[in-house]
């Protein structure tokens, strides 16, 4: 090779390094009412359909259970449960019921025994310090029941005698079993009895 030419040496720059893959960010999801937002809802949801539910008017009569029980009626496959419940309702004002509802729910049971106790309502015509103005007495099946005014005495009673007497609103009166019934159902319609003797508003 002849010493005049100059020998030029050209070094190609090197590739860059690949730069390290940055971890990924979790996938992160849009904040709830986003889309609602680009479609102009504000993120707020609108009126439901058919306006605002208005919460149910509660009752005039107050009610009290008296009984609850569990019954079997045995049928070709085996036992059939139903449910019995036994109810007093009454506004405390003189008027006061007893029904007895039967359903395969507890709750539906209830409802029945609510309604067959306003069917059969009656409508006391009290004294001024909301008592019987004479002594009555009643039976039905085997339960006997007398309720007599006793003035300044408040309410004397027991088993479900003293629940009719609550819901009617009757004070100032003494009742007695004169039966050995425990059953509260009958007791509680020998009450009712024996305040259909008593004078009744029309």
């Amino acid at each position: 090779m002849a010493e005049n030419e100059n020998i030029i040496e050209t070094t190609v720059p090197a590739a860059p390094a690949a730069e390290a893959a940055a971890p990924r960010a979790p996938f992160a999801r849009p904040p709830r009412g986003g889309d609602r937002d680009r479609r102009g809802g504000g993120g707020q949801r609108g009126p439901r359909r058919g306006g605002p539910r208005d919460d149910r008017a509660r009752s005039e009569f107050a009610q009290k259970m008296i009984g609850i029980r569990r019954v079997a009626r045995v049928m070709a496959g085996g036992r059939r449960f139903n449910f019995s419940a036994a109810i007093v309702i009454g506004d405390k004002k003189g008027r006061v019921g007893v029904g007895v509802g039967k359903a395969a729910d507890t709750q539906l049971a209830i409802e029945k025994a609510t309604r067959a106790a306003k069917r059969n309502m009656i409508n006391l015509n009290l004294t001024k310090n909301r008592s019987i103005p004479h002594n009555v007495e009643s039976k039905y099946c085997a339960s006997i029941v007398a309720i007599r005014p006793s003035p300044g005495r408040g309410l004397v009673a027991g088993s479900s005698v003293r629940s009719v007497l609550e819901m009617a609103g009757v004070t100032d009166v003494t009742a007695k079993l004169i039966s050995r019934s425990k059953n509260p159902i009958n007791n509680a319609r020998a009450a009712i009895q024996a305040l259909k003797n008593v004078p009744q508003i029309k």
